[in-house]
């Protein structure tokens, strides 16, 4: 039997704070501790795949990621993210700030558009319909034995946005994920709950590639940048372990429009001091 997948508004909360949480780090890198912007974006690289930990362990344990479409996304995030590193080490630190800036910008459309639970379950109902019966391509079977039935559509469409998305993952630590979780569901027609695990599936490995590319960066500078870069990760991995734990508490108290909202209005104003810092 074949079952429409709901969409839980309880995870797409958790996911939208894990989303954002993660995209504070560089700004408040920047803005609060006076880091260089290649140390901030690197550091909260490093920060953030510690924070996807979590989530990736639980859709691992649901069995909801698809992974051959992982892999396939894969093959062009990772190279792309590696060379969105190298650019962000190559560049005057003040261009990075105004991309970072305008990056931040985007996410914050990103939080303020977000679908709401009528939209998505209407998606997912028509996937259901038009690519979920016995010709479907994927058929993936989760933890509980539901089978999940769809067929990727429009894939070069989508390898170029997540090829988009890894180098800006690699130059300023943000915005695979923002373009990947509505992106499989509304054209690649990937059912919701498959979408937005295999997004953070993706995101993830691609974060934890670029992550490393910026730590052997640091690594060859040595010296202070070495050392602020430990002496930061130090108090924010142990943080956003805690805080990922926390963030589904907090979460599941608020509904998720209201979250998504407030997260975009935060991101603008962050957007603007990051942006102001450098063009005023």
């Amino acid at each position: 039997m074949v079952h429409v997948p709901r969409f839980n508004t309880h995870r797409n909360g958790c996911d939208g704070f894990r989303r954002g949480r993660g995209n504070f780090f560089a700004p408040i890198f920047i803005l609060g501790l006076r880091t260089s912007p290649e140390v901030a974006i690197g550091t909260g690289l490093i920060t953030e795949v510690f924070g996807f930990a979590s989530g990736l362990f639980a859709y691992t344990r649901k069995k909801l990621i698809d992974y051959k479409l992982g892999f396939n996304l894969l093959m062009v995030t990772i190279p792309l993210a590696l060379v969105g590193t190298w650019v962000a080490g190559s560049i005057e630190p003040d261009y990075l700030k105004i991309i970072l800036g305008v990056g931040l910008f985007a996410i914050a459309i990103s939080f303020l558009r977000a679908p709401d639970h009528t939209d998505v379950a209407h998606l997912d109902a028509l996937i259901v319909e038009k690519y979920g019966g016995e010709n479907a391509e994927t058929v993936l079977t989760t933890a509980g034995g539901e089978e999940i039935r769809y067929t990727v559509c429009n894939k070069t469409e989508g390898r170029l946005i997540n090829s988009i998305g890894g180098v800006f993952v690699g130059m300023i630590s943000t915005g695979l994920g923002e373009l990947n979780s509505y992106f499989l569901l509304q054209r690649c027609r990937v059912p919701s709950r498959v979408s937005v695990a295999t997004s953070v599936f993706v995101v993830a490995i691609t974060a934890l590639v670029a992550a490393s590319g910026h730590l052997v960066q640091f690594f060859q500078l040595g010296g202070n940048t070495l050392n602020t870069v430990l002496n930061l990760v130090i108090f924010t991995v142990p943080g956003v372990i805690i805080g990922g734990q926390l963030g589904s508490l907090v979460s599941g108290s608020i509904p998720p429009k209201v979250m998504e909202r407030s997260l975009g209005v935060l991101f603008v104003l962050v957007a603007a001091v990051t942006l102001g810092e450098v063009l005023l």
